[in-house]
């Protein structure tokens, strides 16, 4: 069996675009691959059509480590944008093997490890503002079954924190807490938005809330200050949404410069790659919870690796926060209920693109606000009714 045709799809979902790739075998099997990454869509989808396709055309799809480690070699300058377009590959790659083989691809990589597998809401805070607008939203979200929730807190904050930004800050948090109570756990969005002192210094003011992690309190590319807040603070600390390759994860995991480990199946390589930093972060003691913020295939690639990782926590959802259209770019597909992953019964990843949804919503350009400007919240997919969700 050969991939004899490679294949983009760009489409808009509100505030993103997604950019989906499928991979066509001689034999006619077709694999799915999810390539999204903010503003650099329309570059990703040059790499996947010139570079990837002319270094994956002709290979077998069950060579993975050849293909794929080949291309992680010749990329030569690494970064997000390549990174994405080789991860997306790689996924579309796994999605073949598990349709040839007849089975779901977390049965291929593992198997069953986990007894259910939770997950935890983002995206759902959009048009918030005052610490009531976010309490009154965080209610909604936790009758939808949820036993956790992550939110940014800050608006715009950069570096430092003035006293005005603090105390707003941690008024939003202490409204979202009594919102939903104390069984219900929060996790501190923080984008990497803060100094190491000033972040030292916020996260210490939390312990009296029921915190899963503070996330990405400093600079992702800075992991000896990650380290000195980890050291400094006792909140669990996560990161790794924005690295790209083994070795910074190999480092993470050296340094324990977190306890959660947040690899982004769709950017770290793929999922073979998330299974390698996952093993790492094993021998650390150091959880993982793949970022996964984006569109559905990404979704279904995360699933299927969380299911099958034993140091495996929550994973993220953005899918019941995300526009009305996003299941129907993947023929309805729906894994979440109250709160809940299913687990994947189908061959591959268990989906397939639906062409005439996505071409009925063309690619927009700049559709990712910056988290610098004030209307970024504004224009959070998260403004969607939630009832409308249900």
């Amino acid at each position: 069996m050969k991939i004899v045709k490679l294949e983009t799809f760009c489409t808009n979902a509100g505030q993103r675009n997604y950019l989906f790739v499928e991979l066509t075998t001689d034999t006619g099997l077709r694999g799915i691959g999810e390539a999204t990454l903010e503003w650099q869509e329309k570059a990703v989808e040059l790499l996947l059509n010139e570079w990837v396709a002319s270094r994956i055309i002709g290979k077998d799809p069950f060579d993975i480590e050849a293909v794929v480690g080949d291309m992680v070699r010749d990329q030569y300058q690494g970064g997000s944008t390549v990174m994405t377009a080789i991860s997306a590959t790689e996924i579309a790659m796994w999605d073949i093997i598990g349709k040839s083989t007849g089975e779901p691809v977390y049965r291929l990589i593992g198997g069953r490890a986990k007894p259910e597998l939770l997950a935890y809401a983002n995206g759902w805070y959009g048009g918030c503002e005052q610490p009531q607008d976010f309490a009154q939203r965080a209610r909604e979200v936790a009758a939808l079954g949820y036993c956790a929730m992550k939110f940014d807190p800050f608006t715009t904050a950069w570096k430092f924190l003035s006293p005005e930004q603090e105390r707003h800050a941690l008024a939003v948090i202490d409204a979202v807490a009594k919102a939903v109570g104390p069984e219900i756990g929060l996790m501190i969005e923080l984008h990497g938005r803060l100094a190491a002192g000033d972040a030292i210094r916020f996260i210490r003011k939390l312990d009296c809330y029921n915190i899963h992690w503070c996330e990405e309190p400093v600079a992702p590319e800075n992991l000896d200050l990650l380290k000195e807040v980890k050291a400094s603070t006792s909140l669990p600390i996560s990161a790794g949404e924005r690295l790209y390759t083994i070795a910074d994860f190999a480092r993470l995991a050296a340094l324990r410069a977190c306890d959660v480990v947040q690899m982004d199946v769709a950017h770290c390589g793929g999922i073979s790659a998330a299974k390698k930093v996952a093993a790492l972060a094993a021998t650390q003691d150091m959880a993982v919870s793949p970022h996964c913020s984006i569109g559905p295939v990404a979704l279904a690639a995360a699933l299927h690796f969380g299911w099958s990782t034993p140091n495996m926590l929550m994973l993220e959802s953005f899918a019941e926060f995300d526009v009305d259209w996003r299941n129907d770019m993947v023929s309805g597909w729906n894994p979440l209920r109250n709160g809940r992953f299913s687990l994947p019964d189908k061959p591959g990843l268990g989906i397939e693109l639906d062409a005439a949804t996505l071409a009925a919503h063309p690619y927009k350009p700049l559709a990712f606000p910056s988290l610098w400007d004030t209307t970024w919240r504004d224009e959070f997919t998260g403004t969607l009714k939630l009832a409308s969700n249900r």
